[in-house]
């Protein structure tokens, strides 16, 4: 991607002005490192979608604004209307929107606070995750992932929110299961799944080096009763 090199630079300045120098060092060395080698271990969620109350789910702050963004068509109209484009912020948004991922951004203040990602095929799926468990987008699944939240806006229900806006775009659209993969380390999003009556099918490990891969699903034996 051409503007690949201009976002990173958009986003390490971002950091820097926001977070320190001290935590870009520390993010661009896992950067680096992940393009090197990654391992790591995953839980496989299932969630079979059914109708929710949002306003159990709403944030801990007030003026929030959701846009669910589709296309880079719709994100230069946003830009255009807020003076402020949140692809700057977030490697391979332009890409994702591009391969037919669904962009759905939350707005604090007129200022990007939280963004998390569906995908309805392979190639969108692809552009947030690399984890490779599977998702039968032909039988009526999707999965989701790409989460994040500006660190100043961490703990106010943003992504609980998000997500559950997420799941009910997914049930409009015919979508009965949607799944995704999530750090087993990752306590904080486990904590946010946990309000969503989900299944934790397996267990996965992903071992990346330079262009090979290895991926292992164990799943988990239900015990009868």
């Amino acid at each position: 991607m051409i503007d690949h090199p201009i976002v990173l630079l958009s986003r390490a300045k971002d950091i820097i002005q926001t977070e320190g120098l001290w935590l870009l060092c520390t993010r661009s060395f896992h950067y680096i490192r992940r393009c090197i080698l990654t391992y790591r271990n995953y839980y496989l969620y299932q969630h079979n979608i059914q109708e929710r109350n949002e306003m159990k789910f709403l944030p801990k702050t007030g003026n929030f604004m959701l846009k669910i963004v589709s296309s880079n068509e719709e994100a230069d109209q946003l830009a255009v209307n807020m003076g402020y484009d949140f692809r700057r912020f977030f490697i391979n948004a332009k890409n994702g929107l591009q391969k037919g991922a669904v962009a759905f951004c939350i707005f604090v203040d007129s200022e990007i606070a939280n963004i998390g990602w569906v995908a309805m095929n392979e190639e969108a799926k692809k552009s947030f995750d690399t984890a490779p468990y599977y998702v039968d987008f032909l039988n009526s699944e999707a999965c989701t992932g790409g989460t994040f939240t500006i660190p100043k806006y961490r703990g106010k229900g943003l992504m609980t929110y998000g997500y559950c806006k997420r799941l009910e775009y997914l049930r409009d659209q015919g979508i009965t299961v949607s799944r995704n993969a999530v750090s087993v380390d990752n306590i904080a999003s486990q904590k946010v799944l946990s309000k969503f009556s989900l299944e934790i099918y397996a267990q996965a490990r992903y071992i990346k080096i330079l262009w090979w891969t290895y991926w292992k699903e164990m799943p988990f034996t239900k015990v009868a009763n």
